[in-house]
């Protein structure tokens, strides 16, 4: 089940409280919580210009895993109809409110995506920061219409030795990963890199046949 914040009261929403949440839906968090003063990641602030002036008209773009909405932000005042989902009610209401009162538009669900796939050929960009569910892969390039953008960057196994973030296997990315979960998209970029954070990064497009 899921629900735009607005349209249904919050007691109607399923979602995620910190008191229901075991060891790992906590570490899964971690990487995205410890951010410092909710400042935007460099490489999407670099890539969403360039992202935007793809498209000759408004596109629709969903952050994914969005938290209290630094991206989302940036993609409804680069000029998307801009959607975000994240398991945590508070976030999303965070989310919305913060990009209200700087005057955009983002539109927030409170979801839990492992209990049901995204919709197929919905959205034309795709941004995934800090965040790694391997079981959405599908769902995650599935999303995106033809000629679609992705846009992801997390970390990998390397970040243990900055002894911050993640730490289980199930949150970071094995070298070269990312890129294989893209097999058969066009690459735009992509790079690994150990320093300050271990993060792979890419930035792919859909083609007609992947």
């Amino acid at each position: 089940m899921e629900c735009e914040v607005g349209s249904l009261p919050a007691e109607d929403c399923r979602a995620y409280e910190p008191e229901q949440a075991d060891s790992d839906r906590r570490e899964q968090r971690l990487g995205q919580n410890a951010i410092i003063n909710d400042l935007p990641s460099p490489f999407v602030v670099e890539w969403l210009p360039r992202v935007a002036a793809l498209f000759a008209g408004p596109a629709r773009a969903l952050d994914l895993a969005m938290g209290r909405g630094r991206h989302a932000r940036l993609l409804a005042g680069a000029g998307f109809l801009t959607f975000g989902v994240d398991v945590t009610l508070d976030a999303v209401r965070e989310a919305v409110a913060r990009a209200r009162a700087e005057g955009l538009v983002v539109r927030g669900w409170c979801v839990d995506l492992t209990e049901g796939p995204l919709a197929a050929g919905t959205f034309d960009v795709l941004l995934v920061t800090r965040f790694l569910q391997r079981d959405l892969f599908p769902s995650i390039r599935d999303v995106l219409k033809p000629g679609g953008l992705v846009v992801y960057e997390t970390f990998t196994v390397h970040q243990r030795r900055h002894g911050r973030g993640p730490t289980s296997p199930d949150h970071l990315l094995e070298p070269g990963e990312l890129a294989r979960h893209f097999a058969g998209f066009e690459v735009l970029f992509y790079e690994e890199v150990e320093a300050p954070d271990a993060v792979a990064r890419i930035v792919a497009r859909r083609t007609s046949s992947s």
